[in-house]
C-alpha cells in the first residue's frame, strides 16, 4: 500500500468508530496488519476495564483493513461477516496492539487471526474474523 492509499484509508475513518476509539495503524501489509488503541474512558466498561466490545472492534478493524489492502478497491469492498473473541487478561490503561495475520485468502472471503497484546507483549485477547469480499453494485 502506498502513502496515498494509506492516507485515503485513514481519512475515511474520520467520524467513525475507528476514530472515536482512537485506533491507529502502525503496519499495513497484505500479510500483516498492526493497529493500536488507547485504553481509557472511551474504551472502558463500567468497572474501568477494557470493554470486550472495544477489543472486538479493534480486531475487526485490523481484519477488515487487512482484507481491504488485499483486494481491488475499485471493484470490491470488505465487510466483517463473523468474529469471535476470547478475552484472556484485563487491562485498565495504556495501549493495546492488535496484530492480524491471514489464515485464508479466498475470492469471496478472508479469515484472519488477531492477537491483542499490551505494552509488555502480554496476551489480552484473541480473535478470529471472517471478512466478506463484496463487489460494488454497478
Amino acid at each position: 500500500m502506498d502513502k496515498a492509499e494509506l492516507k485515503h484509508m485513514i481519512l475515511k475513518n474520520e467520524n467513525t468508530l475507528v476514530s472515536t476509539l482512537g485506533i491507529t495503524y502502525e503496519e499495513l501489509t497484505p500479510e500483516r496488519v498492526v493497529c493500536n488503541m488507547p485504553v481509557g474512558p472511551k474504551t472502558w466498561q463500567p468497572y474501568g476495564l477494557l470493554h470486550g466490545g472495544a477489543s472486538v472492534a479493534l480486531a475487526e478493524t485490523a481484519a477488515s483493513v487487512g482484507t481491504a489492502i488485499n483486494i481491488n478497491p475499485e471493484t470490491h469492498f470488505a465487510v466483517g461477516l463473523e468474529i469471535n473473541a476470547n478475552h484472556i487478561k484485563a487491562k485498565r490503561d495504556g495501549i493495546v496492539t492488535a496484530t492480524a495475520t491471514p489464515l485464508h485468502k479466498g475470492r469471496t472471503t478472508m479469515v484472519w487471526d488477531i492477537k491483542i497484546t499490551d505494552e509488555d507483549d502480554k496476551l489480552i485477547s484473541i480473535s478470529r474474523c471472517t471478512v466478506a469480499i463484496v463487489p460494488h453494485k454497478k
